[in-house]
């Protein structure tokens, strides 16, 4: 069979969890061919990591390569809209990372956006850029897929099997990710990121909560949709003196560091996504689905695969035991096979082989617009202090 080739475009945290993706993949050979980014010494790192066969910094390149079949976008998502439309027009599959995109700024917007741009107005912008992204999907050749994990994540996909047998109905499902803050320097400012705690991380249980009515609604031969949102945001960690903030990574500046969203369906059913950037000892994921008929609890991290006791941490400095972890010593919960875990090996099996087989992927356009749409119905609604009606 004829390897899937692919280029990458971005070489920080992403680009590592899918280079280890990639290399759990089985069945479809895969290329690694050519990682892009505008910083070299970044590029040659994740090359030397994952072995990819070459480096360039212009992404141009990956586009003009005829030997690459897929773009794998894991940049900061304020580049994500142009580079997918231009991918898809220069005829090449694109997986692109979460969120999709969001508001960045316009010109003569006052800054910090964040503060001073009423979130109806970036509502309204984001689902115009994504209707103008949906058209070129739709005339393209070339397959889209939204590289979000909690949609593959072994727990969530256990959880989907049961669902599609019992057809059961899901009256309420709790999502969950939150952590210490970010590594990331702009993770405080919208114009870089396009908000908060919420669209960095509380977009994956979100996402993943709207997979899995999608999956009830087709067991059982029904439509559900997002009926309303209702939202609080805000930012906890503002009371801090600065010796109180250090163990905390949250220096949020106009986005929220909290925010909790409850969702109802147009079958009268909720889900609560919560996403905080205060919580100590690692990164939380989880949902939890409750039915008429089962109960699933999706842990997703922290598992108890493996427990650890370490008295030093000597040999193991340049070593991750779990994300977000400051120190390895006394009781930990280890990561334990994470990229399989976590999902990320299963979003991108699934992608190639619809590449290879030229079948629909689980996680594609569709998904990405509906994510989308209720993270910013959800900020309108805690900027508002109101029901957000869809």
């Amino acid at each position: 069979m004829k390897p899937v080739t692919i280029g990458t475009v971005g070489s920080g945290y992403a680009a590592a969890l899918h280079g280890n993706g990639y290399q759990k993949i089985s069945r479809i050979p895969v290329r690694l061919k050519t990682v892009c980014d505008i910083v070299e010494e970044k590029a040659k790192e994740v090359q030397e990591a994952y072995h990819y066969e070459g480096i360039c910094t212009d992404f141009e390149t990956l586009l003009a390569d005829p030997e690459i079949d897929v773009i794998d976008i894991v940049t900061p998502p304020f580049l994500h809209m142009e580079m997918i439309e231009k991918a898809l027009k220069a005829g090449k599959h694109v997986i692109s990372e979460k969120p999709l995109t969001g508001y960045f700024g316009k010109p003569g917007d006052p800054a910090p956006i964040g503060d001073h741009v009423p979130k109806r107005v970036m509502y309204q912008h984001v689902l115009g850029e994504m209707d103008r992204l949906r058209t070129v999907v739709e005339k393209s050749d070339a397959k889209f897929f939204y590289a979000e994990n909690f949609v593959y994540a072994t727990p969530v996909q256990r959880a989907v099997e049961i669902l599609r047998r019992k057809k059961s109905k899901i009256l309420f499902l709790k999502g969950e990710t939150s952590l210490k803050g970010s590594s990331s320097p702009v993770a405080g400012q919208w114009n870089k990121t396009g908000g908060g705690t919420l669209i960095r991380c509380g977009t994956h249980p979100l996402t993943g909560i709207l997979y899995l009515k999608q999956v009830e609604a087709q067991a059982r031969g029904e439509i559900i949709t997002v009926k309303s949102v209702t939202a609080d945001a805000g930012n906890a960690t503002g009371c801090l003196t600065e010796q109180e903030h250090r163990h905390i990574k949250a220096y949020p500046q106009d986005v929220e560091d909290f925010a909790n969203v409850t969702l109802t369906f147009s079958d009268g059913t909720k889900a609560v996504i919560l996403s905080t950037d205060t919580v100590l000892g690692g990164t939380k994921d989880y949902i939890e689905v409750y039915c008429n008929d089962a109960v699933m609890n999706c842990n997703i991290t922290p598992t108890d695969l493996m427990n650890t006791y370490l008295p030093d941490e000597e040999d193991l400095e340049d070593w991750e035991l779990s994300e977000m972890l400051p120190s390895k010593l006394g009781w930990n919960k280890a990561f334990v096979s994470q990229e399989m875990i976590r999902g990320y090996t299963g979003e991108l099996q699934d992608f190639v082989e619809a590449i290879a087989c030229g079948r629909k992927a689980v996680s594609g356009f569709s998904l990405a617009y509906e994510s989308m749409k209720v993270l910013y119905a959800a900020y309108v609604s805690a900027e508002e202090g109101r029901r957000f009606d869809l």
